[in-house]
């Protein structure tokens, strides 16, 4: 049972998907290359790999690796929910919307051997105002193998200012001089 925060309000409605967002089984891509969740230029990230759905929904894959251990040979619970948080902050892009984690809960159902890959599966269940309920599940084995993580979170939206007043100069500074005017503006696309 999740807290009353993540619980949609009587009057939150269904969410849209936007009709510019990608199309179902198309890879999203890193919204920004050191991402630890999905960029590349992460050694150690996870490299989450995340595929629209259908409606308001994905699917993502990432594959634990040793330096993703807490005991041995086991994934560090944290990474878990750094793998659901990514997955959900994924489905903005479906929304067409910038917005920040806040609130989160996980349910760790049982252990990820390192080797394993995450299969998971996230939707958008409600929206009001700019609060967007939605929740993910991680199975092992296969997208109908046996539920190993789930969580519930809560995302709101806001301005790219909050990224630009908040971070860190030089990095702010890199992304916002990349001549790519895509990559430019994704790295501010989704959840930080």
């Amino acid at each position: 049972m999740s807290s009353a925060s993540l619980q949609p309000p009587a009057d939150a409605t269904q969410p849209v998907r936007h009709p510019d967002a990608p199309e179902p089984g198309e890879l999203l891509g890193a919204h920004y290359e050191h991402c630890f969740g999905c960029g590349p230029g992460q050694p150690h990230g996870l490299h989450l790999e995340a595929r629209a759905g259908d409606g308001v929904s994905l699917t993502a894959e990432f594959t634990v690796q040793s330096a993703h251990q807490g005991a041995p040979g086991l994934a560090h619970g944290g990474v878990l929910a750094t793998a659901l948080d990514e997955t959900l902050g994924s489905l903005n892009w479906l929304l067409r919307t910038i917005a920040v984690t806040g609130r989160l809960e996980t349910d760790f159902v049982r252990p990820v051997p390192v080797g394993t890959v995450l299969h998971l599966e996230a939707e958008v269940t409600a929206v009001a105002g700019r609060k967007i309920y939605s929740r993910a599940t991680g199975r092992i084995g296969g997208p109908e193998g046996p539920v190993a993580v789930r969580a519930e979170a809560l995302f709101i939206e806001v301005k790219v200012d909050h990224f630009t007043d908040h971070g860190r100069p030089q990095e702010i500074q890199a992304a916002m001089s990349d001549p790519d005017q895509i990559r430019r503006a994704r790295a501010f696309e989704v959840n930080p």
